[in-house]
């Protein structure tokens, strides 16, 4: 037991190592194109960011364990929502503006409730089963595409140019290759261990997807989205955020269906619930706190989110 909390402590380090490289590498070469900040955090960022949980999930499927894929990615968007942001506001209220409130984080409520209506065949259909297909997974990427295409249009809307470090092309390309070599590994070696840990213990699949893969995979973000809040680049914080949860729920889940079919639990409902109350939590925040054009996240709602989320986890340990 103890080589396996070993290795799996040793999986989180290579996962974060490489998404820290894979982002630097990433957005080194987004900038030389003069992406808009907001753009380079809904797209190059929360890709780097959720690198750590495609790899996941493509081992969980290949592995059979798809209560560990379904619960890393929703585990993720809970932590995201209600633990990443809830520490960025703490350090600096976010000012949000309105294409994010009204368009990016109703999408992401929109991807959580698609993955609902796929992921609940016995309710909506005459199965005994509930499974995500290789045809659900298309559906999901069909959205994912929209979302992309919409990211491009905004992506011409001048703005201010996001403060990232700039590398040169070679060193750039070293890094986002370096980088997802070390998802690989470090993922393989969560997933691996994470499973071996569950069977010891006596603990679900899903619970372990839902605690220790999901903060694990979302520590990225966190660091992330707290760095740009303390640098006061408050538009990657929160496009980080809403990027990463549209792309675990579009990208992730659509591409691990294709490897192998996914068989839910039951008890996954409940857990999508948490996650479309936590966005339209978020939503509700945003628009209620108007300043100017903009629109503000408090520290005082930071909190909150941060309580809600010991609550949340406390809950899932409890149940098993």
């Amino acid at each position: 037991m103890a080589v396996a909390i070993f290795l799996l402590i040793a999986g989180l380090a290579i996962l974060l190592l490489g998404g820290d490289i894979f982002v630097k590498g990433a957005a080194s070469v987004a900038k030389r194109y003069g992406i808009s900040p907001i753009v380079i955090g809904l797209t190059i960022v929360a890709f780097g960011t959720s690198a750590p949980e495609l790899v996941i999930n493509i081992f969980s499927a290949v592995s059979g364990s798809s209560d560990i894929a379904m619960g890393n990615i929703l585990g993720s968007n809970i932590s995201n929502i209600l633990l990443v942001l809830g520490v960025s506001a703490m350090i600096r209220p976010l000012v949000v503006k309105p294409g994010t409130a009204w368009k990016e984080v109703p999408f992401g409520m929109l991807a959580l409730v698609v993955l609902f209506l796929l992921g609940n065949d016995v309710m909506f259909g005459n199965h005994t089963k509930n499974i995500l297909t290789m045809g659900d997974g298309l559906v999901l990427i069909s959205f994912f595409i929209i979302f992309l295409y919409y990211t491009f249009g905004i992506s011409k809307v001048k703005g201010d140019k996001a403060q990232v470090e700039t590398f040169k092309l070679g060193a750039s390309i070293s890094f986002i290759v370096g980088g997802a070599v070390c998802l690989t590994l470090g993922g393989k070696m969560m997933v691996d261990n994470a499973i071996i840990l569950a069977k010891i213990a006596g603990l679900s699949e899903l619970m372990i997807g839902l605690t220790i893969t999901a903060i694990g995979t979302s520590l990225p973000e966190l660091v992330t989205s707290a760095i740009a809040a303390h640098r006061g680049q408050v538009d990657i914080a929160i496009g980080n955020v809403v990027g990463s949860n549209i792309f675990n729920i579009l990208w992730v889940l659509g591409i691990t269906p294709m490897v192998s079919p996914m068989v839910l639990s039951p008890g996954v409902n409940s857990d999508i619930f948490v996650a479309i109350g936590a966005a339209v939590l978020l939503f509700v925040f945003m628009i209620t706190n108007k300043q100017g054009k903009n629109y503000t996240m408090a520290r005082w709602q930071g909190a909150l989110f941060i309580g809600l989320y010991v609550l949340y986890t406390a809950s899932v340990v409890f149940r098993g």
